[in-house]
């Protein structure tokens, strides 16, 4: 598979030490292992849609998200597809390779555009596998991502679209540190695996309510704490096991 097209952008100032690095996992490495990773990191900017990954490609570059936020995609033989795994600056998009497999059957695109730090795949494997602190890192935030994986389809299975709705702009909103975001319904429809007349019904009905404000492709959070009411438990339950396995609060 090709590497997905990017813009380059200037690297960060050299004297930068890790614990000021976006990425939580690169701002937690120690100075030396943050140091012996830095001439492989290449600064990256993806457009939305961009894929990381498709299926049973291989894997070829790892991306450690520092405003940008990456969905990860199940999907069906008859070509629909819902969100499974979400991940911005809290953690990094290419785990299959840390746990040594070359692909996956899923795929992986960028739902909300922005900066990322990459890594070939390659390089990656080599340093994960010393001795040290991003490897233990590594294997709390796999423990964290699985969590949440195993909770998305959960939610999918058992919850109503609305609280599905109002855990997704959640997990945005701590995924890019922000209150608003880019995002049309069609493409809200394909993470959540519904109709985009769902997904029209349902935004209106927490508009309405004046926990969002959504317009021309843009969603704004205007009440966490009503939202979060609306949300179900599986909101509650990731976002504790990250802050609990990675030491670092999500919000």
């Amino acid at each position: 598979m090709s590497s997905p097209t990017f813009r380059a952008r200037r690297p960060s100032d050299p004297g930068t030490g890790s614990a000021q690095h976006q990425n939580r996992i690169l701002a937690a490495l120690p100075a030396e292992e943050f140091e012996r990773l830095r001439p492989h990191l290449t600064p990256v900017t993806l457009e939305l849609k961009q894929p990381f990954w498709e299926p049973d490609q291989p894997i070829e570059h790892v991306h450690f998200p520092i405003d940008l936020v990456a969905s990860v995609l199940a999907l069906t033989e008859e070509g629909s597809s819902v969100e499974v795994g979400t991940i911005g600056n809290e953690g990094l998009v290419g785990l299959p390779v840390f746990l040594g497999a070359p692909s996956s059957p899923g795929r992986s695109v960028t739902q909300i555009a922005g900066r990322a730090d990459r890594i070939d795949a390659g390089t990656f494997r080599c340093e994960a596998r010393r001795e040290g602190a991003l490897r233990d890192l590594l294997q709390r935030y796999t423990l964290a991502f699985m969590t949440q994986v195993s909770q998305s389809t959960a939610c999918n299975r058992a919850h109503r679209a609305q609280q599905r709705l109002a855990r997704w702009i959640l997990v945005l909103r701590d995924r890019t540190q922000s209150v608003e975001f880019p995002m049309t319904q069609e493409f809200m429809a394909q993470m959540l695996g519904v109709r985009r007349a769902t997904v029209s019904e349902i935004a209106g009905q927490l508009q309405a309510e004046e926990l969002i404000s959504y317009r021309r492709g843009m969603i704004r959070l205007t009440d966490q704490p009503g939202l979060e009411r609306r949300s179900c438990e599986c909101y509650r339950i990731v976002r504790r096991e990250f802050e609990r396995l990675l030491g670092v609060p999500m919000g």
